[in-house]
């Protein structure tokens, strides 16, 4: 007999064996393709006639056009299916501020992921600006070249000044996907889980762990959507506005949506008879006991990339009825991939100005309503790949854009 068949399997020696021959797949492939993208002409350019059009002469008279009504130059250039993926570096994935050039495999990787699941061109630029004030300068100057800015990877607060500042300066949508991207999905994931243990949105108690940039967001969003009763928690404790003058500007900001607390309290204490835990923040800060505590037909969706705030089986051992984490190898994956492609997409369709909060909202329901006939405890959102997930999207964000009925 194998005497290795019948020896306990040290789950954490695997994991570590399977991290260790993902990175080095990855590392080798990225090294192989040397750049995950690259432009591609729309035109092969053959003959004189063709060179005369895209180039000198024929090439002025869409500068003139444009010149004339600077309006135009989405329908002669490329800036009307192209956007700007800006990051600095100093909030990337789980790895902190490892600074632009480290940046750089990660915007590329969303810059496939735009052309793949869009069809959008996506740019990745990497600035090596950590003041937001020349982060803000340096896009308000590219703006011209591009139909919209994503932001990536930038650190809170400063990330929040950055977006609204563009937001009010720019004439194109200007997105934080760390930011709003997790809000959307969470919206989405929360309505049809709300859907299973069949509670309403407004009389649920919902923990936010997390208040940074997409804690924030999450918390903003979920009181539009009609949370009425929401606690945060961060590493200063609970949020409590007693002691505001220690926050800075963005937790200051959240007041209006956070319920007040009107004596010391835990994370576990805020934890007892609430409906839903939300975790963007840090692994293993909630314990089993916690989530015993917790309503009947509890939800728990802990986010923290690649450790969790509570590991799925702990949760699920301890009386959670539906958990989801950010990873793929538990049900209930709550990506940003989900959201960010169709909500751009949609945006761009309608010519939109801005990502508003009516366009976040209805991508948020138009995500929540692709799961139906097989909405269950372990299925509360589309499959990342599923070619409707899109479309539904960018159909309700150009329509909420005041775009009216979209032409397919």
């Amino acid at each position: 007999m194998d005497e290795s068949a019948s020896r306990p399997v040290n789950w954490r020696t695997e994991v570590s064996m399977s991290l260790k021959t993902t990175n080095e797949k990855a590392l080798e492939l990225h090294r192989t393709l040397k750049g995950k993208i690259k432009v591609v002409s729309t035109l092969e350019v053959t003959s004189k006639e063709t060179l005369s059009l895209v180039y000198s002469p024929g090439v002025a008279a869409p500068s003139l056009a444009i010149a004339h009504d600077p309006d135009q130059v989405s329908a002669y250039t490329w800036r009307q299916n192209t956007i700007a993926i800006i990051s600095n570096g100093t909030a990337v994935l789980g790895l902190g501020n490892i600074g632009p050039k480290a940046a750089l495999p990660v915007m590329e990787g969303k810059a496939m992921l735009f052309q793949q699941f869009a069809a959008i061109n996506a740019v990745p630029l990497v600035i090596d600006a950590e003041d937001p004030d020349s982060l803000i300068e340096f896009c308000q100057r590219i703006a011209p070249s591009f139909g919209g800015i994503n932001l990536e990877d930038i650190k809170a607060p400063e990330c929040v000044y950055i977006e609204e500042t563009l937001k009010r300066t720019l004439d194109i949508p200007v997105f934080h996907d760390d930011q709003h991207g997790t809000a959307i999905v969470v919206l989405a994931a929360l309505i049809n889980a709300l859907r299973v243990v069949e509670k309403p949105l407004e009389r649920v108690k919902v923990v936010v762990s997390g208040t940074g940039a997409a804690g924030s967001a999450i918390i903003r969003l979920l009181s539009e959507a009609g949370v009425n009763t929401l606690y945060g928690y961060n590493h200063q404790g609970v949020v409590d506005y007693r002691r505001e003058k220690e926050y800075d500007e963005v937790l200051v900001s959240l007041k209006p949506y956070i319920t007040a607390v009107d004596q010391e309290k835990t994370l576990a204490d805020l934890l007892i008879d609430a409906d839903v835990f939300i975790g963007v923040s840090k692994p293993d800060l909630v314990q089993a006991e916690d989530i015993a505590a917790m309503n009947d037909n509890a939800i728990v969706f802990a986010l923290a990339n690649p450790d969790p705030e509570i590991t799925y089986d702990k949760a699920k051992a301890a009386g959670a009825r539906i958990v989801g984490t950010g990873r793929s190898d538990f049900p209930n994956q709550i990506n940003n991939v989900l959201a960010f492609p169709g909500l751009f997409k949609g945006a761009l369709m309608a010519n939109a100005a801005a990502i508003t909060k009516p366009m976040i909202l209805a991508a948020s329901a138009a995500l929540a309503g692709l799961v139906n006939d097989d909405l269950s405890e372990v299925m509360i959102l589309p499959d990342i790949f599923d070619p409707r997930v899109v479309e539904a999207i960018s159909t309700a964000v150009a329509e909420a854009a005041g775009m009216g009925e979209v032409n397919r």
